[in-house]
């Protein structure tokens, strides 16, 4: 992971909240929580948690005597989930490595993740500590992203900034979101991690902007694709976001504007 890839501070855990969860996260949340709440789990840890999208949607579905321990390696992410939620006493919040969680053996009925694995250095390694958090018969639940050409404003955002950096394309979302979409690759890392039973969905949903504008700022300010950009030309931010709006303004037209989103949905027994 490179260093620009780690920068979620400033107003983009803001802008992610505000743009990015409803435009792609918001429906696989649902689903997750669905998933993880039909397990009955009394203690459940969340990694990688970002803004808090699948912790608002799953608190709801766990029990009254349930014990849920949200994490994130970002502490400006972490501190911005933690405002997002309601005031909840079953639920704890901690700064995390997912490759070295802070956590006894057999502890969690359920470990969940959303999105977070495309950013591990070593996926393996954070599957073996889910894997060893894990109580005997418990459940890691987490989902990636399918390649980019299957997540339509993602794909025409990145091709708009191929243009408009013609000598040094931004590859952000093309590498890390997208770039973790091999089931073949997923199941190895899974077993490696000591996982034998695993089912993985693929699912697709759609994405629904109110304007191409709205889409493309979530792109381009509003995830480290940002960084990529300013690091670019640090003036420009806003001339590449017009961009990119642009491009999808000619695909998809102008006005509230929809698209294909494609992620695989992995459940993985202890």
């Amino acid at each position: 992971m490179s260093a620009g890839d780690k920068i979620f501070a400033g107003s983009i855990p803001e802008n992610y909240d505000r743009y990015m969860v409803p435009l792609i996260f918001e429906s696989y949340a649902r689903d997750i929580a669905q998933k993880a709440a039909a397990l009955s789990p009394k203690a459940v840890l969340e990694i990688a948690a970002g803004s808090g999208v699948v912790t608002r949607a799953l608190a709801p579905g766990l029990s009254s005597d349930a014990r849920y321990v949200v994490t994130d390696l970002n502490q400006p992410m972490l501190d911005y989930a933690a405002t997002r939620q309601n005031a909840d006493d079953r639920i704890s919040w901690r700064t995390a490595d997912a490759q070295a969680l802070p956590f006894e053996d057999a502890t969690f009925d359920l470990v969940c993740c959303q999105f977070g694995g495309m950013f591990f250095p070593d996926r393996p390694s954070a599957y073996r500590e889910a894997r060893r958090v894990l109580k005997p018969g418990g459940t890691f639940l987490f989902n990636a992203w399918d390649r980019i050409e299957e997540n339509v404003f993602a794909d025409d955002v990145t091709n708009a900034l191929a243009e408009f950096f013609a000598n040094d394309p931004p590859r952000f979302l093309a590498r890390t979101p997208h770039g973790y979409h091999d089931v073949a690759l997923i199941r190895s890392d899974l077993a490696k991690a000591g996982f034998s039973n695993v089912t993985i969905e693929t699912r697709a949903e759609e994405s629904r902007g109110p304007s191409p504008r709205h889409i493309a700022t979530a792109y381009c300010q509003g995830t480290p694709l940002r960084n990529e950009i300013e690091a670019r030309a640090a003036d420009k931010l806003e001339a590449a976001t017009d961009h990119a709006a642009a491009a999808i303004a000619r695909k998809h037209g102008n006005g509230e504007v929809a698209a294909k989103i494609q992620a695989h949905v992995v459940l993985a027994r202890a």
